[in-house]
């Protein structure tokens, strides 16, 4: 049976990347970055005024301490000329330093009347002082955003700042989130007593919107075989990605694999070496389209949408590799089982700083209401062992 480690291999292998489309800047929040984008020119492309207050020569403060001010220079105005030692000019945050000017003097130390400026007593004035010097920041041409990059805020003022109207980013997929099981009703509907609610549908389409995946149907088939095949075949025609919850297992009605492979799909791998979860498939079509069918116990397939589902569609849009975070466990566990171990945390700062992950096991992998408030989970070795406090795991956000 493979390990986890391995499934992830086999995904990243098979999983084919989307294609790239040009999209305006304002649409990119959250997408893959799929080119590369460099410095338009110099950062600040000007000797920057880093404070309101006033631009003057700074030997010249060494013998007087009045200016007359020459004119005010605001933000976006074309930069002026010092026209003599014994007057300052009037500036504002991010203009232009003026012509003959060396530094700063903020306007919080010094006196503004009837058209002159003066100095503070005692203040000492020196060249260069509240100045953003050209190019401090960057130069043009430098490299600034990588292809791979996930455009979030910082990246996408980059982008502007950097001229950008139209960027090259991955395509969103199209992703369908397909449930099975007769037990199943929609919230709201009417329920009878050996019914359940389908949640898990829900739960798996929160995560993915929730990582910027918005393009996301949703289908719910009953278990019958020849409706499986009919519903599946459209889906595998006309979606990216399909994810699957239920019907994955060894019983009479776990009909998923079977129906997979009679469509086409190729398995590439039934079965990993985990609890909760183990019984994941993941599969190709000949259409390109990939398949991760998915447990349906309720833990199991919030796990494997973490562990598996997000991490690929990540790759598949081109997404550098980020190694998962790392943190210490904040009590011991045990781990009873000879399989890869997904144990529900709790993350906690103490009054020194430190993050560690309180465990918070379920009672089974149908226990989804233990997953309140948990932040995620941590993956453990295989036992049987203790793991201790301080032990450090990979963690795995929901």
């Amino acid at each position: 049976m493979l390990a986890p480690a391995e499934a992830d291999e086999l995904i990243a292998r098979h999983l084919a990347c989307l294609p790239v489309e040009s999209l305006p800047l304002a649409q990119c929040a959250g997408a893959v970055l799929r080119e590369n984008i460099h410095a338009e020119r110099d950062q600040p492309p000007f000797d920057r005024v880093a404070m309101d207050g006033i631009a003057l020569e700074a030997e010249a403060a060494q013998r007087r301490r009045v200016f007359a001010v020459q004119a005010t220079q605001a933000a976006g105005d074309a930069p002026l000329t010092l026209a003599s030692r014994d007057s300052c000019i009037e500036v504002m945050t991010g203009t232009p330093l003026p012509g003959g000017c060396d530094c700063v003097v903020p306007v919080e130390q010094i006196v503004m009347d009837h058209g002159q400026a003066a100095l503070q007593d005692g203040l000492e004035v020196k060249p260069g002082q509240n100045i953003h010097r050209r190019a401090t920041d960057t130069h043009k041409g430098v490299l600034l955003l990588a292809a791979g990059t996930r455009l979030g805020p910082p990246e996408i003022a980059i982008a502007a700042a950097a001229g950008m109207a139209r960027i090259r980013v991955s395509s969103q997929p199209m992703l369908a989130v397909i449930s099975t099981g007769n037990e199943l009703v929609e919230p709201g509907e009417p329920i009878e007593a050996h019914q359940i609610r389908r949640s898990n549908a829900y739960a798996i389409g929160a995560a993915l919107r929730l990582h910027g995946f918005q393009r996301v149907a949703d289908d719910h088939i009953n278990d019958d075989e020849a409706e499986l095949a009919r519903r599946l075949k459209f889906h595998l025609e006309t979606h990216d990605v399909l994810v699957l919850s239920g019907g994955v297992s060894m019983g009479k009605l776990d009909l998923v694999p079977k129906v997979l492979e009679s469509l086409g799909v190729r398995c590439v791998f039934h079965k990993v070496a985990q609890r909760p979860g183990k019984p994941l498939w993941f599969g190709i079509a000949a259409t390109g389209a990939a398949v991760l069918a998915l447990p349906g116990n309720p833990v199991s397939t919030a796990v494997c949408v973490s562990r598996y589902v997000l991490p690929a569609l990540a790759a598949s849009q081109g997404q550098s590799a980020r190694p998962p975070e790392r943190i210490a466990l904040g009590e011991p566990f045990t781990v009873n089982a000879p399989l890869t171990f997904f144990l529900p945390v709790r993350l906690e700062t103490d009054e020194a700083g430190c993050c560690s992950a309180k465990p918070r096991p379920t009672h089974g992998s149908g226990d989804f209401t233990a997953l309140a408030g948990t932040d995620g989970f941590v993956e453990l070795p295989p036992g049987p062992r203790t793991y201790p406090r301080g032990f450090v795991a990979s963690l795995y956000r929901w």
